[in-house]
């Protein structure tokens, strides 16, 4: 059976499809607005980005796809939105420059990893711009050609 690697201890969801599908330029950190049920739900590792994105509206920065599961013992007063959009907090200047190379550049912000920092969660967005199916192919290439380059010097 083949290793496995184990993601940091204070990784909560990664998007490796991200990667795959965008050829990243830039990464920022971001922290991110969370209600209490949602710090619940993810501290339970109930939470996905795969099929999330983020888009800048208004000067502001909003995280859009992304899903918290709630948890079954969430309080009965609360109706919680498990696909709400959340809001990033990112310094002017980053919100500025992203806004440039958004708009101006073509690219795309992909969430690529949520993280515990310092007891907060942060999400790593990343600037990029998305692979052409060429593009893709030639990353699977190359993985499967290191991996093969690895067994081979292995025996």
């Amino acid at each position: 059976m083949a290793k496995q690697k184990k993601a940091a201890p204070n990784t909560i969801a990664q998007n490796k499809k991200g990667r795959f599908d965008y050829q990243i330029d830039d990464t920022f950190e971001a922290g991110i607005v969370l209600e209490g049920w949602e710090v619940k739900s993810i501290r339970a590792g109930r939470v996905q980005i795969k099929e999330s994105y983020a888009m800048l509206i208004n000067d502001e920065a909003w995280l859009l796809g992304s899903h918290i599961t709630p948890l079954t013992s969430a309080s009965t007063h609360i109706h919680p939105d498990p696909g709400r959009a959340r809001k990033l907090l990112l310094h002017r200047e980053e919100i500025d420059r992203l806004i440039g190379a958004v708009e101006r550049k073509g690219y795309t912000l992909v969430p690529l990893s949520m993280y515990w920092k310092k007891g907060r969660v942060k999400v790593l967005l990343g600037l990029g711009k998305g692979k052409k199916k060429h593009d893709k192919r030639a990353t699977e290439k190359a993985r499967d050609w290191s991996r093969e380059k690895a067994r081979l010097l292995k025996h």
